[in-house]
């Protein structure tokens, strides 16, 4: 590994410890597991719900759109996980503790920071007004994995750019199939 990677690598890892250190403090620490309870599915299912109460067939199209993207980001960052198998921060030092436990072994990426900007971006084209509720949710969700122990900002970031992919490109094709 050369020295450029390696310092990067110090970097991440001395902010997940900063971050995880944070957590510490019960009120962080409970705010970030509740952020990250939520958005194993929960806040998204109820959304789903929500929209289709509120908006009858239209927000059935939106909410299956919703599902379809989720279905296939769960495939994804499944298969991302069992490829790169690298290990979750609380693992690879014991300074670091996972403060929730983790739903599978791997760290990179994380699929809570994907599923959720997938379906905040499918979910706002379909409702903007929903933005001040889902981008703030959405970046809680992202802060929360690093902060509990559970990634390093690298798989958040990498979750980041797979979603919004993932999501531009189910807008696209739903867009195509429309036409």
């Amino acid at each position: 590994m050369n020295a450029q990677r390696r310092g990067l690598r110090e970097v991440e890892h001395a902010w997940c410890v900063y971050a995880n250190r944070w957590a510490l403090r019960p009120e962080v620490g409970r705010g970030f597991s509740i952020v990250s309870r939520l958005g194993d599915g929960v806040f998204w299912y109820t959304l789903m719900l929500a929209i289709v109460a509120f908006d009858g067939l239209d927000g059935l199209r939106a909410s299956l759109h919703m599902a379809a993207t989720g279905a296939l980001a769960l495939f994804l960052y499944r298969r991302l996980k069992r490829w790169t198998r690298r290990p979750r921060p609380y693992a690879a030092d014991g300074r670091i503790r996972a403060l929730v436990p983790a739903l599978d072994e791997f760290s990179f990426p994380s699929g809570h920071t994907l599923h959720a900007v997938a379906f905040t971006i499918v979910a706002l084209a379909h409702y903007p007004m929903l933005a001040p509720l889902l981008l703030p949710f959405t970046a809680a969700v992202a802060a929360s994995r690093v902060v509990l122990g559970l990634h390093y900002p690298s798989d958040v970031l990498a979750a980041t750019a797979i979603g919004a992919t993932l999501a531009s490109a189910s807008l696209w094709v739903a867009g195509a199939l429309v036409v």
